[in-house]
């Protein structure tokens, strides 16, 4: 498979929600077979893990910012289905609930820290919607999910080579 093609499923799996760059790295880093979920696996792509860092970072930076535009597109044009617009907002309400207290407690560097934690569930798409609902200018949003993610993948990376190093 030729590195292009490596590195497009790269970005494509970094977009994958929950799981986002906490499985596309260990995918292009790893040598070894990585169980996807719905009964998927992947061969890992033993691939250089600078490069592998800066193509996930990139994606999930990208995916946090092209999410937060498309909760603006969405809610106003959303308004039309109800029965849509309610989940959505049931939707919007849970992930508001989980990024509030580090907002409260931290201000922006909170949205950063929740999106550098690196489990299932904190990422981008996260932190996207709770800041969507607490009204984080797009600014703010842009450069805590930056700092976030790109922490994350320092993370994830660290791990991943840590695992490698210890078998």
């Amino acid at each position: 498979m030729s590195i292009i093609i490596q590195i497009l499923i790269l970005f494509l799996l970094t977009f994958i929600p929950l799981l986002e760059l906490r499985l596309a790295i260990p995918v292009g880093i790893l040598a070894t077979t990585v169980s996807l979920p719905f009964n998927a696996s992947l061969t890992g792509f033993n691939m250089n893990p600078w490069l592998v860092l800066f193509v996930c970072v990139l994606a999930n930076a990208i995916l946090g910012i092209f999410l937060y535009e498309f909760l603006f597109f969405i809610k106003a044009n959303l308004k039309i289905f109800p029965k849509l617009n309610k989940f959505l907002d049931k939707f919007l309400n849970r992930a508001h609930k989980r990024l509030k207290p580090y907002v409260e407690k931290y201000g922006l560097i909170g949205i950063a820290l929740f999106i550098a934690i690196p489990l299932p569930g904190t990422g981008s798409y996260t932190a996207a919607l709770g800041s969507f609902i607490l009204g984080i200018s797009k600014k703010d949003f842009y450069i805590a999910n930056a700092i976030g993610v790109a922490i994350a993948g320092i993370l994830v990376t660290l791990i991943t080579v840590g695992l490698i190093n210890i078998f």
